[in-house]
Parts: C-alpha cells; sequence; structure tokens
C-alpha cells in the first residue's frame, strides 16, 4: 500500500510541473492595418513565461506576455513558447494573421468583433462552353473564418479556398453559386453569383424575387402527448433552407394565438414572383377533407375552432401573387367525425403554383423516431436528406416518398402523398431575381429582419478588474442563447467564474423536460468554451427589454474568501420579441378562454419520456378523448366538431 501510494504522488507531480496549454491562439483574417491580439493561455507549478515568435528563429520584440497585440500590414506566421523555471518549455500551435489587400473595402462597424463579414462578393459570369469558371469570396473573422461552396443549393466537397476555378465549363457548371464563411460567431453568406452559358439559355427564365420560409414546431403540449423530433427537424431544417437562399423564421411552441400572429407575419413578408414555403411539425388531424395543426394550448377535446386551418393558410398565401407555394406538414392526417355534413370552403384559384407535402396519407398517422439520443420525424428525415437537389420540387418530394416507402421501421403504416397544381418546372434553388421589384425587397427585407437580429457581442468590465465577454446565439427565431466568457481576469482576481440569470426570467423549458442533451448538440462546439451559458426559450412572449445580470465569482490574488460583482446588461428585445406578438394574441386568446372555458396556463412541459429500446417510432396523433359524462350516450361527444369554413376569410386563419 506504501508503495502504491508513493508510486501516485509521483506521478500527480509530474503532472503539476508539466506546463499545459488551456487556450490555443487562432488564426484571424483582417482588413489591412487591423490591430489584433492573438492570446495564449498555459497553466504550470512555477511562474510562467513567454515569448513570441515569427518564424523559427525571429523573435517578436516586446512580445513577453500572454497576450500578443500587433497592427496587420501583411501575412505573417506566429508562435508563442512557454517556459518555467525548471527549464520546461512548450510550443503553441503556429497561427496565421491573414491581410487581405489594402484596397478592400472592408466596411465594418465599430463594434464588430470577429464574426464573419463577407469582404469581397463572387461576381455573375457568362462563359464560354469549355471555359474557365473564376468565382472568389473573402471573408474577415475573428477567428478566422472557414470557406465553403454551395452550387444549386448543394455542398460542393472540397471547395473550401477563397477561389473557386472551374475549368472546360459545360452546362451541369450553370446555375447558382453562394459560398458561406463561418466561425465560432456566426455565418455569413454571399450574394448569389449566376454563371450562364451561351448554351443553357433557359437558366434564368424561372427565378424568385426572394424566398421566405416560416417553420413551427410544437412539441411541448399542455394537454397531448409531449413530442420530441420537432426540436431537431426544425433546426436542421432551417439551415438548409437558409442556403437555398431563403429568409426563415423558425418558431418552437406556439399558443394559437402566437400561431395566427406569426403565420400574419409571414403573410406580411410575401408578394408577387416570391417562393413561400410554410413546414409544420407537431400534433394535427384531418376532418372532411380539411388539414388542422394543433397547437399547444388545445384543449381536449380539441375542435377546429381550437387549431389552425391549413387550407386557411394556403389561401392567404395565394392572395399574395406567390410564384410557388409549397406547405410541408409532418403531422397525422387521422379522420375524426367522419360523418358531419362537411361545411364549404371557397376552392383556391387555379394558378398553378401550389404545392402539399403531406408526411402520411389520408387517415393515417405520422411517426418520429426515437432513439435516446437523437430524434427525428420520418418525413423531414427523408426531406432534409433531398431538399438541396436543385430539381422540380414535386420530383424532390417523389425521392422524399421513395425513400421513405424503404424505410423498414413504418412499412405499412406511413406513406406519404404529394398534392399539386405545378405548372412551371420550379425548384427551391431556383436563384433569385429581385429586378423590378427592389422596392418589395427592401421593405422585405426590413420586416425580416425583425425576427432575425441579435444582441451586438459585448465586454462587460467590472471593479475588480475582470472583463467578461458575453455573445448570443439564436437556435430559433425565438430561441436565444447566451454565452459568457471570461476574457481577462486583471491583477487582482483570480478563480474567475460566471453566472447569468435575467428579468424577467423565461425558463428554459428544454432543460426542464429534459433535453438539454440534445438541446446542447445544436450548439455550436469550439475549443474557446464559454464559461457559462444560458438559454431563453418563448421570446415570442416577451413584451419589455430582457435584462441581463451578469454575475462574477472571483477570489483575490493571495487571499481564500470568494467575492461577487455584478453588472446589468440591457439587450432589449432579441429576435422574434421585437416583432410584438404578444400584442396581436391579447384579443384572440381572451376569446379563446371564452370558447372553451378554463384555460390552463402553465407552459411547463411534460417530462420527456424514457425511451425503452433502441430505436422506436412514435405517433404523432394527439389524444383526443375525455372522460365522458355517465349520463351521454351519444357516440360523437369526444370527437372534434367541424367549424363553419364558409366564414370570410380574415384573421382567423
Amino acid at each position: 500500500m506504501v508503495q502504491c501510494l508513493s508510486f501516485h504522488s509521483k506521478v500527480l507531480k509530474i503532472m503539476i510541473n508539466e506546463i499545459v496549454i488551456v487556450q490555443q491562439p487562432l488564426s484571424v483574417c483582417v482588413p489591412y492595418n487591423y490591430t489584433v491580439t492573438l492570446s495564449v493561455r498555459a497553466v504550470g507549478l512555477d511562474p510562467l513565461q513567454y515569448q513570441w515568435f515569427q518564424s523559427e528563429e525571429e523573435v517578436v520584440p516586446g512580445g513577453t506576455r500572454s497576450d500578443l497585440v500587433i497592427s496587420a500590414h501583411r501575412k505573417q506566421y506566429f508562435v508563442c513558447r512557454i517556459n518555467d523555471q525548471q527549464n520546461n518549455f512548450v510550443f503553441s500551435n503556429w497561427v496565421k494573421v491573414k491581410v487581405l489587400k489594402a484596397e478592400v473595402s472592408p466596411g465594418l462597424h465599430a463594434s464588430w468583433r470577429g464574426e464573419p463579414h463577407i469582404a469581397l462578393q463572387p461576381e455573375s459570369q457568362r462563359v464560354q462552353r469549355r471555359g474557365r469558371i473564376t468565382l472568389q469570396c473573402w471573408a474577415f473573422g475573428i477567428p478566422a473564418p472557414q470557406l465553403q461552396w454551395y452550387h444549386n443549393g448543394l455542398l460542393m466537397p472540397g471547395a473550401t479556398a477563397e477561389t473557386l476555378e472551374i475549368e472546360n465549363a459545360d452546362e451541369e457548371h450553370a446555375g447558382s453559386y453562394l459560398c458561406c464563411a463561418s466561425n465560432v460567431l456566426g455565418e455569413k453568406w454571399t450574394e448569389s453569383a449566376e454563371i450562364v452559358l451561351p448554351e443553357n439559355i433557359t437558366l434564368k427564365r424561372l427565378a424568385a424575387t426572394d424566398k421566405v420560409a416560416l417553420l413551427i414546431g410544437n412539441l411541448n403540449y399542455q394537454h397531448h402527448p409531449v413530442l420530441m423530433a420537432p426540436v431537431v427537424d426544425v433546426h436542421e431544417l432551417s439551415n438548409l433552407l437558409r442556403g437555398l437562399g431563403f429568409r426563415v423564421v423558425s418558431l418552437l411552441d406556439l399558443t394559437k394565438a402566437e400561431m395566427l400572429a406569426s403565420i400574419e407575419k409571414f403573410l406580411q413578408l410575401l408578394d408577387r414572383g416570391v417562393y413561400a414555403l410554410f413546414y409544420y411539425a407537431g400534433h394535427g388531424y384531418e376532418c372532411s377533407g380539411r388539414n388542422y395543426l394543433v397547437p399547444i394550448d388545445a384543449p381536449q377535446p380539441y375542435r377546429p375552432e381550437n387549431c389552425i386551418s391549413v387550407q386557411r393558410v394556403m389561401r392567404r398565401m395565394q392572395e399574395k401573387h406567390t410564384a410557388l407555394n409549397v406547405v410541408l406538414l409532418d403531422t397525422c392526417r387521422k379522420w375524426y367525425n367522419q360523418h358531419c355534413v362537411p361545411s364549404e370552403i371557397k376552392s383556391l384559384d387555379p394558378l398553378g403554383n401550389t404545392v402539399y407535402g403531406f408526411a402520411t396519407c389520408e387517415g393515417a398517422e405520422a411517426f418520429e423516431v426515437q432513439d435516446g439520443s437523437r430524434s427525428t420525424g420520418v418525413f423531414t428525415k427523408y426531406l432534409n436528406m433531398n431538399i438541396l437537389r436543385p430539381e422540380k420540387i414535386t420530383r424532390v418530394l417523389e425521392r422524399v416518398s421513395e425513400d421513405l416507402g424503404r424505410d423498414p421501421l413504418v412499412t405499412g403504416k406511413q406513406v406519404m402523398e404529394i398534392r399539386h397544381t405545378l405548372k412551371d418546372p420550379r425548384s427551391l434553388a431556383d436563384p433569385i431575381s429581385a429586378a423590378g421589384h427592389t422596392g418589395e425587397l427592401l421593405l422585405r427585407d426590413l420586416c425580416w429582419k425583425q425576427a432575425n437580429d441579435l444582441p451586438a457581442q459585448r465586454l462587460v468590465s467590472f471593479p475588480c478588474g475582470a472583463v467578461v465577454e458575453l455573445s448570443f446565439s439564436a437556435l430559433f427565431s425565438n430561441v436565444l442563447v447566451v454565452f459568457a466568457t471570461v476574457k481577462d481576469t486583471g491583477s487582482q482576481a483570480q478563480d474567475c467564474s460566471v453566472a447569468l440569470r435575467s428579468s424577467p426570467a423565461l425558463e428554459d423549458i428544454f432543460s426542464i423536460a429534459g433535453w438539454s442533451d440534445e438541446m446542447n448538440t445544436l450548439l455550436l462546439t469550439n475549443t474557446d468554451a464559454p464559461d457559462c451559458c444560458l438559454r431563453f426559450c418563448g421570446l415570442q412572449k416577451l413584451q419589455k427589454p430582457l435584462m441581463l445580470t451578469v454575475e462574477l465569482h472571483y477570489s483575490r490574488v493571495r487571499q481564500h474568501q470568494r467575492l461577487t460583482e455584478s453588472r446589468q446588461q440591457n439587450i432589449g428585445r432579441p429576435l422574434v420579441a421585437r416583432c410584438e406578438l404578444y400584442k396581436r394574441t391579447v384579443a384572440e386568446g381572451a376569446a379563446a378562454a371564452a370558447a372553451v372555458g378554463t384555460v390552463h396556463t402553465d407552459y411547463r412541459p411534460r417530462p420527456r419520456p424514457p425511451s425503452s429500446q433502441p430505436c422506436r417510432p412514435s405517433t404523432r396523433k394527439a389524444e383526443n378523448a375525455v372522460t365522458r359524462p355517465a349520463q351521454s350516450s351519444s357516440p360523437r361527444d369526444n370527437e372534434p366538431e367541424e367549424n363553419d369554413e364558409s366564414e370570410p376569410l380574415g384573421w382567423a386563419l
């Protein structure tokens, strides 16, 4: 036993004596003459010394601190040596400081903190057959952004350089090119560059004046079974649609009033020539040939007046004279109240521009697969695998149907259905051409940005000298994540930690429901992990600016007492909160409460059921059964009742 303890003591001493780099410096790409700070952090038993080099043997004069501040004038490489008093030393990773040409106009704001910024856009070109295509994208970023090129919405493997060159161009190389620049602070897409070959005279025949998408996922139901998959489904589909040039608003867990308000905002973004896409994942049903979406506050038994009519949404979309309307429903279509006389609804105009993609066929259920660590709707799983294809949208949905039909988990249970009146070969990958519609485009851009503007990254200074950086990320248009990172401890503080809280308090419903692990997989992972993060859900309910309290816990140098300092930050009304949807829901909420009696206002979701099998399908059918009074003998008491669909189209969708 004594020998064993001695061995472990020696191992522990060796570990303590080692110098360990806990934060490597990062490569950057900045404008000419920009002031850059390269940082390295290391721990060791003795006081550490730093020395920066700009080549294998060239010392940086004065570069003897963990932070190296330089003025960037040319491309350079740097490395830092860290040593202790025992002649132990380690080298950091080599990093590159890249400086774009001086004549490039950076257009950076004073508040720029390093998020990707496109400095040079790729340009549209007309090239001859067998000619050369050369496209360029330059982007600033701290750390240096990674680039990825896309052709007609599809990722181009290996195309990650600033310059994209294609030799011997032919018809397959014509189309739309985009480049995405991304780092840990976000991503930025270039404008579309169109490549036209003389032989491909039909390339620009079909184009959108803009592309707009509204995605809604309902999962934490108050009176019906809780779902799991809409979180990942909506998040992944949002990213894919952005790659196709869509303006995307993605929302989770909406009441009926909030769904109505968000759909109305979506309709405001539509106009002549726009491609419009509406996607819903959650509980739903079909009644007398009408499809209904179940909000999270729908009571039991639910009725059409408690839900959202899909046909009304589509009709309102058509009234905007859009060039393409796509409705994708990952929901059940079980029939209820089949014996009622169907009410009338004005048929859709024969404009030849509508597409329905149903996750399942008439009278059947839709399923989601739960494997314990990741959940997805079976329909959306295959939709996401095919949606980037630059093909006619109906052909894309046919591919989805074929893939779903081969899935053994839902064989004999779920078969996709496609309906359309499409007369032109329109594709979600079609280019955007706003010529003649720039005025509408600017107004639409202002309206869309309301739901997507993030708070600016900021530094919070404390009296003890420590500095905490706050950065923000949007998982969805109504889910904000705040990251806090201690950037500088100052000379008086040590062992710093950060805590965040808000006023008003916005509950993280995913943590309550046991969603933390799956939600965390949606966050960007990076080597410079934050010290603390806080997730805000349901931003559509926020009626006043969000106040964030940043608490710093630390010990003073050579003291053991723990101290706390706090600072408040006003981060305004981020993302969809700026749209003030709550103003549109007050009257609707009051009317709904009067119609269904007492409505529970507890939005706390039910705990997620544990997965008992490695992989299992579960239905998205909402429960629609309540205890029937003993005196009731009607066989239809628990079935939803059809409302009058012939009422004028307006706010009630």
